[in-house]
């Protein structure tokens, strides 16, 4: 029984199949189901930060090879391309479907620069952040070296992830 729409209490969560478990929280991390499956054989969950850093922890843990699949499952920030509807949610709300032009081929030029260097694309939990506290963090983060954009970019997505569970769990 789901408790609000879209909306699972832990209990309901512990109590989910491997399917209905990686169906509902496979999609917490950008197209990577594969964190959820291995999360769930460690069912049960005692809070949601415990689901979490189990879940961060599967990735962290991972070969490099997988964990650089899931930071180039991330789409580049103002894209026009295709994403999924969570992360065109989080840029929605910080203003990035309202680029001007130039704002936009800025965004794009330096999500390009960042790829090439970094190749994986920019990740930036935006939640609480508008375009340009984006704009300006990808001009200092194309700067870094590649450890610490490697490091950078897991913390971005423990954040993002935090995020999305806490809208998913009640």
């Amino acid at each position: 029984m789901v408790v609000s729409e879209g909306r699972f209490t832990l209990e309901e969560i512990n109590a989910m199949s491997i399917t209905d478990f990686v169906k509902h929280l496979g999609g917490i991390f950008e197209h990577s189901p594969w964190v959820a499956e291995e999360a769930y054989k460690q069912i049960p969950f005692h809070s949601l930060e415990h689901l979490h850093s189990t879940m961060m922890q599967t990735v962290l843990s991972a070969d490099r090879s997988r964990m650089e699949g899931l930071l180039k499952a991330h789409p580049d920030l103002a894209t026009r391309l295709q994403v999924t509807a969570l992360s065109a949610s989080e840029q929605q709300g910080a203003g990035l479907d309202w680029l001007t032009t130039e704002e936009f081929n800025l965004l794009n030029d330096l999500n390009r620069k960042y790829t090439d260097k970094f190749h994986f694309p920019f990740i930036l939990a935006v939640r609480g952040k508008n375009k340009d506290d984006i704009i300006s963090a990808i001009g200092v983060r194309v700067e870094r070296s590649p450890q610490e954009e490697w490091v950078q970019a897991f913390s971005e997505v423990g954040t993002i992830t935090r995020f999305r569970l806490s809208d998913l769990i009640i």
